[in-house]
């Protein structure tokens, strides 16, 4: 029955104070990405469990205004995912993640991680220099590439990738901060298919996180990640194997989408 709760925890590996600024106002010209993907006000809805169990319930926000970190508009992105109420006796999940994401460069400023998963606790903020490349988590300060991502970030920045051309087994690698270092991420696409949950029936982008082990990318659990086929890039599902079949995350509703979604079949 436990295994019915992986899925909360993979959602959550996909995944301020507004008065401290520990950074000088950036002056630098920073990268310029075009989002036909998500606005403020968008706001995504899922279920949880395995089977016709449901277990738990996600979502992603993009808060309705944005921001101003170091002088920039940001968009203020949060994640949370937790277990039904009426099931916490069982196993008690309650994830939340927040990040500041730039406006303009699709990168973020800011991350916020809080995580209870039965009884192990997590609490992390992190603030990133995009100027100097470095962060500042707790009293440590690590160097960073540029432009690194934290887990809901990389996201978002994948959203806004035009994937029209891209061919099936080609990976995309990002730069991603966990818990005080970097490491590369890879999304390998996997095929096109359609699929059907809740909220509708869409063409859709199978997609597989990878991780680098060895100087090579290696599948991370089998984790699966179904996203819209259009410019939104919304995810649709997301899914992974264990013993006892397949736990998985299904997209229930939606609001504040920008603009139609096209990969959505009528």
């Amino acid at each position: 029955m436990k295994n019915i709760y992986l899925i909360l925890i993979i959602l959550s590996s996909l995944t301020f104070s507004q008065g401290f600024n520990p950074f000088q106002k950036s002056s630098s010209t920073f990268r310029s990405i075009e989002n036909n993907a998500f606005d403020y006000g968008e706001q995504l809805f899922y279920d949880v469990g395995y089977g016709f169990i449901t277990a738990g319930e996600g979502h992603f926000k993009v808060m309705a205004k944005p921001k101003i970190l170091n002088g920039r508009n940001t968009y203020d992105i949060r994640f949370a995912v937790k277990s039904l109420s009426s099931l916490r006796w069982l196993y008690r999940v309650h994830d939340r993640y927040q990040t500041f994401v730039d406006e303009q460069g699709i990168f973020p400023w800011q991350y916020e991680q809080h995580i209870k998963e039965g009884g192990y606790r997590r609490d992390v903020k992190t603030f990133f220099n995009q100027e100097k490349n470095f962060a500042v988590t707790g009293k440590d300060t690590t160097q960073i590439p540029e432009y690194v991502h934290d887990v809901v970030s990389a996201l978002y920045y994948l959203r806004t990738m035009d994937l029209s051309e891209v061919k099936n087994d080609s990976i995309i690698e990002f730069n991603q901060f966990f818990n005080d270092s970097t490491y590369v991420l890879g999304i390998k696409i996997i095929k096109r298919e359609i699929i059907e949950v809740d909220a509708g029936e869409f063409h859709t982008i199978l997609i597989e996180p990878l991780v680098v082990e060895g100087g090579l990318f290696k599948s991370e659990g089998s984790i699966k990640v179904w996203i819209t086929d259009d410019e939104k890039k919304i995810p649709v599902k997301v899914g992974t194997k264990v013993l006892i079949g397949f736990v998985g995350a299904e997209l229930r509703d939606y609001k504040g989408i920008k603009g139609k979604i096209n990969a959505k079949i009528d």
